[in-house]
This record gives structure tokens, C-alpha cells and sequence, in this order.
């Protein structure tokens, strides 16, 4: 059985005290919260404070991205080595927001994920096609076409498919308040998980969560939980809310 794991990605909020009175929040009310892995992944600026303050917490901590280079003249770069000694356990790659705003491509996205797994950290490889393209049916292939790049070479214990996490994140759900229907993201989680078979082989696979991001909250979580192939979700704007937040941690509880 795969441990669902829900992160919440903070994207650009939150200053340093405004994140620790929320994961102080996220701490307490989440304490006794068992069957689910959760992390956050604050702004740079607050990382180290945030995993100061969750030390003794079972909640983990995530960059938001790096840069596959461990050190270098990369002015404005932060790497994975870095993210680690600030106190992060997991580090998120491929946000559809890297990929259309700054550029990002697939194979760039892989040689970070490599980067990420090479510091000793757990990655999240997000993937995810625009409107146009599910539009013009091409689903898919732009899920395949990412997958083939942004993936890491990996081979080894269910410990280590364990620390790689991928979140498909249709674009058009994203901070839009359209969220893919419960068939909609179970069937491109299927796909995903296929191939993901044909990579790794059935056990390692089988080890690799597969999570959905995509205007997750409250009042949709549990049903989107409940699909076989959906083993957690990469949260946005409602993990900025320690409420909604708990409560979409609360629906991934294994039943």
C-alpha cells in the first residue's frame, strides 16, 4: 500500500512570520493524523524557518524548484544541496508555472529531479497538459512527452521509487477553480501509472506515488482520494488556510 502524501505548495506567499504562525497551525491540529504523509513547500525565504519550527513534527518541507548544478556561478539559483541544508526532506520539479513561465523544459525538469535525488532528497515531478491540448486530444502524448524527460534514471529498493513522487496537474485546473472530474483524473493517472510500469517494472511502480494538483480542496478531496490510482494531492491556493488544508489531509486518510 502507497502512503498518500499531500504537499502544499505555497508558491509566492507568506512572509517568514506569516509561515510559521501557519505551520505552527498545520502542526498542532495535524499531530494526530495518522496514514498520510504531508509536507509544505514555502517560499525560499521562509525554509529554514519553517523547518526549524517542524523538527520535531512528522510534517516535511519542500523546495518549490532548484537548479540541477549543486554549486556554480548561477546568480539567483538556489540547488538541491542547499534546499537540503536548509532543512528540506523533498523538492518539487516541473510546476506547469516553471514549464510556461520561465521556460522550463522536460529535459531540464529531469536533470534537476536527478540533481534532487542525487542530495538525498524525495522529488516531485509535476506533468500536465493546457486546455488547447486536451482540447485537441492530446492528453497523452504531452503526458507521455513529459514523462520521457522529466523523469530521473532510478533503479534500486521500493525505498527508492518511494522518493519519487509524480503530481499530474492538468493546467486548466489550476488556480482556475475548474478541477478535473474524479473519471477525468483517475484516467490520466492510469495512464500515467502505465507507464510508469514500463519504465520501472511493476513493483517499482507500484511504489511510486502518483498525486493530483489541480484546484484541490475541501469539498472535492475525498472523492478525488478515493480513485485507485490517486495517492495524494500537491495543494495550492487552499493550503495557504491551515482549515482547508487539514481538511484535504483528513479525505486522503486511507479507508
Amino acid at each position: 500500500m502507497r502512503t498518500p502524501f499531500v504537499v502544499g505548495n505555497w508558491k509566492l506567499h507568506k512572509t517568514v512570520s506569516e509561515a510559521l504562525t501557519l505551520v505552527t497551525e498545520l502542526k498542532n491540529q495535524l499531530a494526530a493524523i495518522k496514514g498520510v504523509a504531508v509536507a509544505v513547500a514555502p517560499p525560499f525565504t521562509a525554509l529554514t524557518s519553517v523547518a526549524k519550527r517542524l523538527e520535531d513534527s512528522a510534517i516535511g518541507v519542500a523546495g518549490q524548484n532548484c537548479h540541477w548544478e549543486s554549486k556554480g556561478a548561477f546568480t539567483g539559483e538556489v540547488s538541491a544541496p542547499l534546499l537540503a541544508d536548509a532543512g528540506c526532506t523533498w523538492c518539487i520539479v516541473g510546476h506547469s508555472e516553471r514549464r510556461t513561465l520561465f521556460g522550463d523544459s522536460s529535459a531540464a525538469v529531469g536533470k534537476k529531479a536527478s540533481a534532487v535525488l542525487a542530495a538525498g532528497l524525495g522529488v516531485i515531478v509535476c506533468i500536465g497538459e493546457t486546455e488547447a491540448e486536451r482540447d485537441a486530444g492530446r492528453t497523452f502524448a504531452v503526458l507521455d512527452e513529459q514523462l520521457a524527460g522529466s523523469l530521473p534514471a532510478l533503479a534500486g529498493s521500493e525505498q527508492d521509487f518511494a522518493r519519487l513522487v509524480v503530481a499530474y496537474e492538468p493546467v486548466w485546473a489550476i488556480g482556475t477553480g475548474r478541477t478535473a472530474s474524479t473519471a477525468q483524473a483517475q484516467e490520466a493517472h492510469a495512464h500515467v501509472r502505465k507507464r510508469l510500469t514500463e519504465r520501472f517494472g511493476g513493483a517499482g511502480a507500484g511504489a511510486i506515488r502518483i498525486q493530483y494538483g489541480g484546484s484541490v480542496k475541501p469539498s472535492n478531496a475525498e472523492s478525488l482520494m478515493a480513485e485507485p490510482d490517486i495517492d495524494g494531492a500537491l495543494v495550492g491556493g487552499a493550503s495557504l488556510e491551515a482549515a482547508d488544508f487539514v481538511a484535504i489531509v483528513k479525505a486522503a486518510r486511507p479507508k
